[in-house]
Parts: structure tokens; sequence; C-alpha cells
């Protein structure tokens, strides 16, 4: 992770701090350290295995390592030296080895505070050799070449790394915070155990110096499911060390911090909004490190001070001790850390914060409310006239009078926007609010209106409905039929089969009893057929294409005939229906097209007689719509489409077939959805043919006749919402 500053400024900021007398961060316990007065008698530097070391000579042995802060920019290392005076005569060690360019002595208070000011900020390594502390540089080619590249190295080194003994982490746990963040908890058994942290690759590794794990809790905790970036942390042990290794996904940045036993590594997502109002994270501070063992908590509040220039107070109740170690952690988020730990809270005005136990600040808020409504009772009420401009005066007051009415017990002044002495009228001619109240709440209501009495943001929304239809139709039909006309022209009828008998045929009874001369009733070519099997279709409502053979004899008595009948067609079709409409912000708004049906519809009253009653229904298009605009710029549509098309008219009355949806859907500005489809599909194959003969090879396809449709329909709406420009709401 990268961490950026503003050098000069901060440069200048520390100066004044460096050369600032500290006594009010030094004056407080000593740390572990002993009460008698100790003295620092020299300070050396000199370079070892390329390493930059520091040897601080006291004159009392050092019970324990001092507390100690680092600063990225500018780059510095501080360390605190309880009880304990400047015996060296100088305030400035000249250094400008390698990374170290000089050291400052500052005695104030009882105490002496080493910083070492460096060229780039760099791991370090304390370590006590009876009454001297070595401070050991770690060089930055041996940091990158550990490191990927780009990735930045957070180190803590303290006390454990003097001490041979081993310490085991107790436990090792997993939280999401309430913005996303995954929280790795360990808890150490030596409050000053080292630990190492670099990002490697999309992953953190996590080591805690000369720790051993115990066997329960080496394992590997999938933590997906808890929707943070965090995917899995793996707990080894490696050698002398415990390493941590934390898998992450997406786009996110870290931070770590100790508070006494408990080490947090936090992994929290960054994701980028274009729409919040306010970018950024919740802490926006300057990053900063500090690690103290077991300081008094005002003097890290002045720690904190110091670094941001702000004025901190605190009570006398503002007490205890706080072991805490930090890392490139935002100085607001570190602030929120140490008063969490302690129980305290915070009341900030301009420049000047006061620290003081959440209790005793909650106890004063009640109070002054306490005043404040005793203060309301005697106050004067005072009358003021809004003139709304865009809401409604109506609604203004009963939003108005629905907030006072839902206060209600002790703590009902703080949801009110009227006092109990306080009233609201509307005045509908000239669209003005008449409000009488105190003066405080007469502020609260002219910011009030001043929010709600603003032009309403228009959408406007355009839907199309698609409906198209495609038809296709094959029929192939024959009719075959014969006449012997010998009788009418004087011949014998029919055929002699022997014996005297003879035998006639024809399409029809009626045409073979014309033939044989039984009925006088006139031949035509309609009751000849004996293969009466024509195409048809009702597709288009076409005329049937048709062909006529007639084979008959020279003598023109005798004939046969035969009439092949075929059609196809295709019907293809699209209708666009296209309704549009403008409406504001979370109003309801419809549009329709199309005919009013009317009819008659019988029924009996009351009384038992029959009576006659007017029906009228519609066979329309309509579009219902309510638009919702969402923060992030996308429209929220509950809408309803119908579309009613009249297919006949019974006895009963009108038929219509209806078309219809309904839904809520989120769309983008500008975007095209589609909510939703109707699809139909209907085949039809059929024969009609003559038992037996139909079925001949070849020769049934004169004594049959087939009939092959299909049609398809579908209905699709879309739907496009498009945000107008909030000047066109105002003109």
């Amino acid at each position: 992770m990268t961490v950026t500053h503003r050098p000069h400024a901060r440069r200048a900021r520390f100066g004044q701090i460096w050369r600032s007398l500290l006594g009010a961060v030094l004056a407080l316990a000593a740390c572990g350290w002993a009460h008698a007065q100790g003295t620092i008698r020299s300070v050396t530097a000199s370079v070892s295995a390329g390493n930059e070391v520091v040897r601080i000579e006291t004159s009392e042995p050092l019970k324990a390592l001092p507390a100690a802060f680092t600063i990225q920019t500018p780059a510095r290392i501080a360390l605190d030296f309880p009880a304990t005076t400047n015996g060296t005569g100088r305030g400035l060690v000249e250094v400008n080895q390698g990374n170290l360019r000089s050291i400052n002595l500052i005695e104030a208070g009882g105490r002496t505070r080493l910083v070492l000011n460096l060229i780039r900020a760099v791991p370090y390594e304390a370590q006590v050799q009876g009454s001297a502390l070595l401070v050991t540089l770690q060089s930055a080619p041996a940091a990158s070449a550990t490191v990927p590249s780009g990735a930045a190295t957070t180190t803590f080194e303290s006390g454990a790394a003097a001490s041979t003994g081993v310490s085991a982490l107790r436990d090792i746990d997993f939280r999401r915070g309430t913005d996303g963040a995954g929280r790795v908890l360990i808890e150490l058994g030596d409050p000053q155990t080292g630990v190492d942290i670099r990002p490697q690759g999309r992953s953190l590794v996590v080591e805690f110096l000369r720790t051993a794990l115990p066997e329960g809790l080496r394992r590997r905790l999938d933590v997906t499911d808890f929707g943070t970036p965090v995917r899995t942390v793996t707990a080894t042990q490696a050698g002398d060390r415990v390493r941590l290794l934390v898998e992450n996904t997406g786009e996110w940045e870290h931070s770590a911090y100790q508070s006494d036993n408990q080490f947090v590594l936090e992994v929290r997502p960054v994701k980028p909004d274009p729409n919040r109002l306010v970018q950024g994270p919740k802490y926006s501070g300057e990053k900063l490190s500090l690690n103290f063992q077991n300081i008094d908590v005002r003097s890290l509040l002045q720690v904190i001070a110091d670094f941001t220039n702000f004025n901190i107070i605190t009570t006398d109740a503002v007490q205890g001790n706080l072991t805490l170690r930090l890392k490139d952690v935002p100085w607001d988020q570190a602030l929120d850390i140490i008063l969490e730990a302690k129980q305290l809270g915070m009341t900030r005005t301009g420049n000047v914060i006061r620290v003081a136990p959440k209790k005793d600040l909650d106890a004063e808020a009640l109070a002054q409310r306490e005043v404040t409504k005793k203060l309301e009772d005697l106050e004067p009420l005072r009358t003021e006239v809004f003139r709304l401009n865009f809401a409604k005066a109506d609604d203004v007051v009963a939003t108005l009078k629905d907030a006072t009415a839902s206060g209600g017990g002790q703590n009902q002044t703080t949801n009110r926007l009227l006092s109990p002495r306080g009233s609201a009228i509307a005045d509908k001619r000239t669209n003005q609010v008449f409000v009488t109240d105190v003066a405080e709440r007469l502020e609260s209501v002219r910011d009030y209106i001043r929010r709600v009495d603003s032009p309403k943001r228009q959408v406007m929304i355009q839907a199309r409905l698609v409906e198209a239809r495609e038809g296709f139709g094959r029929a192939l039909g024959v009719r075959l039929g014969g006449a012997d006309l010998r009788t009418i022209r004087g011949g014998d009828a029919g055929y002699n089969i022997g014996g005297g008998a003879r035998v006639a045929f024809g399409g029809s009874y009626d045409a073979i009893t014309a033939t044989t001369g039984e009925s006088a009733v006139a031949l035509n070519g309609q009751n000849t057929s004996f293969v009466n099997l024509p195409a048809r279709t009702t597709i288009n409502n076409a005329d049937i294409p048709r062909l006529a053979l007639s084979l008959f004899s020279p003598s023109a008595n005798r004939f046969l005939n035969l009439e092949l009948s075929a059609l196809e067609s295709d019907n293809n079709g699209r209708i666009i229906s296209s309704p549009k409409i403008v409406t504001s912000d979370l109003n309801k708004a419809a549009i329709k097209q199309g005919d009013q049906l009317r009819f008659i519809q019988r029924r009996t009253n009351a009384t038992g007689a029959l009576e006659d009653l007017i029906v009228t229904i519609d066979a329309n298009l309509l579009l219902e719509v309510t638009p919702q605009i969402t923060p992030a710029g996308k429209v929220l549509l509950t809408l309803k489409a119908t579309k009613n098309q009249l297919t006949g008219i019974t006895q009963a009355g009108p038929q219509l077939a209806v078309k219809e949806v309904e839904t809520e859907v989120m769309v983008d500005n500008g975007g095209t959805v589609m909510i939703g489809g109707i699809f139909e599909q209907e085949e039809t194959n059929s024969v009609d043919k003559v038992p037996v003969l139909g079925d001949v090879p070849v020769v049934g396809n004169l004594f049959k006749t087939r009939n092959n449709t299909s049609s398809k329909k579908e209905l699709l709406i879309f739907v496009t919402p498009v945000i107008l420009d909030e000047g066109l709401a105002t003109q």
C-alpha cells in the first residue's frame, strides 16, 4: 500500500514540534523504567553489515525498551527515555551516514526524546544490552529484496527482538466490520511480540517474530461467506516465526494496529463511487505510525495533538495506560482506536477537541437537552411566512404536523420540527405557509422548507410494443368426375354388361339418374363429380387457382373431367405501438389510445323487470408508469402496459384479446430494457381423402386434398427512460 504525504507542509509542522518543549508528552509515568534519575551519556552512530547502528549509552541499566513511534514524512524515528536527562551536552548530533542524517536530543519534563532524522523511512530493530540501547536501521536494498516491486513493507520491532524466550499465540479469529472490511484478530501471548507485514501479490504475509503456534491454531480459515475482500487465512509455523497468509480478492487496502495483547489486521474494500456526495474513505487524515508500551493515555493524546496541530483538552476523568502499535494508520482512525479502547468520547468545536468518558458526554448532552426544553417553554413565539415555489402548502403543513406528532416521551423535542407550542397554517390561494414557533424551531423549519421546496426531476418514458406476425399456408386438391350424355342424345344409357343389363356411373345420385334418363334434371358440371376434394384455405381469404381437364368422345356424349387446385401464401406483418409520456419523480402517469366499445346488456333489476344497460369497455393501448430516480442516477420503474384488441362480437358483447404486463424494473438513464414478451406458434396439417383409393401410391393423389398452415405471433415490450435536464423542469 502506498502512502502519500504533503512533504513541505509536514516538514514545517514537525520542525516546530521538534523544536518546541514536549513536556506535556513526556510528563507522566515511567513505563516500567526505574524511578531513579538516569542520564544519556553518549550517542554514537556506525555502519555494520551495510546497516546504520545507533548506540545510546545510559548511566543506568535499561529494564525495558523505550516507547517509540515513527513518522513517514519527514522520515523520523522517535524514542522516549523517561526519568532521563541529556548528559551529552549536545542537542544535535550530525551523522550523515547512509540513510541517517542526524540525531536530535530534546530534554523536557524529566524525560529525553531521541529523534533519528532519516532520508527515507525504513524498518528498524531495537535491542537492549545492559545500559546501552542499539537501534539498527535496515537498509533499503535488503528490504526491497524480499518485497515485490511497488509494495510497501511494514515492520514492527520491539523487546521481543532482544529476548531469547518464545511466546505463543493464544487465538486467531476473523470478524466482518460494518463497512465490509475483513478483520483478522490475533491474541498475542506477549504484547511486545515483533510483527512484520508485507504485501505478496494479491495477498498479505504477516509474520510474528520469535513466536510459536499451537497445533490447534495451525489451520486454514475459509472466510469467503463473510463478504469481505479476505478469502482465506492460513496460519503456519515457519522456524521461530508464525506466518499468517491472508489471501484477498478485488481492490483493497489494509491497516494494522495493536491494543494491549490484541493485534488487528484490517483489509478494507476500495470501491470508488462517482455518485457519492462525499468521496474518500471514512478516515481521511494523514497517516502515522505509533509504537508505545504501557503509555499514559494523556501522553498519547498529546502526540496526536502535536501531529495534527489540533488543541486537545482532557478532563480529570481521562486516566489509564495503553499499549498501542499502529503502522500507516490515518490519525483520525488512530484517535478513534484510542478513545474506543478506553471508553472515551469526544466533541469537536473548530480546531479544539474535548476528550472525556462517554458516560460523562452522554450525561452532558442529556442535561443540555433538558435546559433547551425549559428555555423553549419561556421563549417568546414568532411568526414567519414561507412562500413556496414548487411544493404544495398543504403537503408541507401536513408533513410538519406529522413530524410533530411523531415525537414522544422525554426525547420528543429532538424528533419534532415544531415545538409543543408551535403551529403551521397553509394558504392554498397564495401557496404560503404561516409558521408560529420559537426562533430555534423556526430555523429548523426554514432549513426543512429550503430542502423540500425544490423542483422535482422529470423523466420521459418511451415504451415500444412490437407485435410481429408470420403466416404460411399451402393447399392442394382435386375434383374428378364424368358424365354420359348418350341418353340425352338418343343413345342407350350406360354400358352393356350382358344379359340385357347395363351399368352407368356419375358424380352424384342426381347425375346418375340424369344420365340414365331417370330424372329430367338438366346436367351441370357440378353434380357429376365422384371425387370432390378441392383445395381450401383461409389465409388472406385469397381465391384458389384452379386448372381443369376434360376428356370426351368424338360424339361429345361421354366426358371425364379433372380439376386441380393449389394455393401457397405467405403472410408477414409488424405492428409497432410507441406511447411516450413525461412525468415527475415518484408521480404516477398514464397514457392511452384506442376505442371505446359500447353494447347493450340486459339484466333483471330488483323488481324482477328486465332492463337494458349500456356497458362501455376499452379496446386501447394503455401505459401506466411511476418512475423513481435513484441517487446512483438509475430509474426504478413501476409500470403496467396493456393492449386490448377487438377480435369479434357475440350476443354477449364484444370479444377482446388482452395483452398485459405489469412489473417493476431498474433501468440505466437512457438505457433500454425488454420487460416482457409473448410468443405464439400454431401449425396445422390436414389431409382429406377417399378411403382406400386415397392410399394408392401416386394415383391416390387424385382422391385426396392437403391443407398445411403455420402461423407465428410475437409481442415484445421495450421501455426507455430518460432523465430530463434539471433546467427543463424549472422553465
